[in-house]
C-alpha cells in the first residue's frame, strides 16, 4: 500500500473512532479521559521499546511512531479505553470480559486485515502474544481510573 493510502486509512481510522465520542457524553469524557490518556501515554512508551525488538513492522517508510502506531493510539486505542470505562467501570468482571473481547478482535481479526492490505504485520510475536501485549494494559487502565476516582472523592469529600 502506498504511503498516501496508508495515511488515508490512518486518518479515516482516527475520524471514525472519534465520531463515536458525542455518544459517550461530555461528563463521561471528562470523567474517563485522564485515565485513558495515561494508558495511551504508557502505550506510547511501550511502543518505543517494542520497536527496538521488532515485534511488528509497518510496511511503508518512514518507520516512525507518527506514521505507524500513533494513529492507532489516538484513534481506536484511546476511544475504546473511554468506551470500556464508561460501559463497565465499577464492575471489574465485566470490564475484563469486555477488554478480552475488544483486544482479541484487534489481535486476531483486525491485525490480519492490516496484514492483507499491507499496512502492518507481526514479526517476532504471534497473535496470542500480541493479544497479551494489549490486554495487560487493561489492568493499568482500571487502576488509573480507580486512583483518579479516589483523588476526586478526597478533593470533594
Amino acid at each position: 500500500m502506498s504511503l498516501k493510502k496508508q495515511w488515508l486509512v490512518s486518518i479515516s481510522m482516527i475520524l471514525l473512532s472519534w465520531s463515536s465520542l458525542p455518544f459517550l457524553g461530555k461528563n463521561n469524557i471528562k470523567r474517563f479521559l485522564p485515565a485513558s490518556l495515561l494508558v495511551v501515554l504508557f502505550e506510547a512508551i511501550n511502543v518505543q521499546i517494542v520497536k527496538k525488538k521488532a515485534w511488528w513492522i509497518f510496511y511503508n517508510k518512514p518507520h516512525s511512531y507518527l506514521s505507524g502506531e500513533f494513529p492507532f493510539n489516538i484513534g481506536p486505542f484511546l476511544v475504546s479505553a473511554l468506551w470500556l470505562l464508561k460501559s463497565s467501570f465499577g464492575n471489574f468482571k465485566k470490564f475484563i470480559l469486555l477488554n478480552v473481547a475488544t483486544h482479541a478482535f484487534f489481535a486476531f481479526v483486525y491485525i490480519r486485515i492490516l496484514e492483507k492490505i499491507k499496512i502492518a504485520r507481526l514479526v517476532r510475536i504471534n497473535h496470542f502474544q500480541f493479544f497479551l501485549y494489549f490486554f495487560y494494559k487493561s489492568f493499568f487502565l482500571y487502576g488509573f481510573q480507580c486512583m483518579i476516582e479516589r483523588i476526586r472523592k478526597f478533593k470533594l469529600g
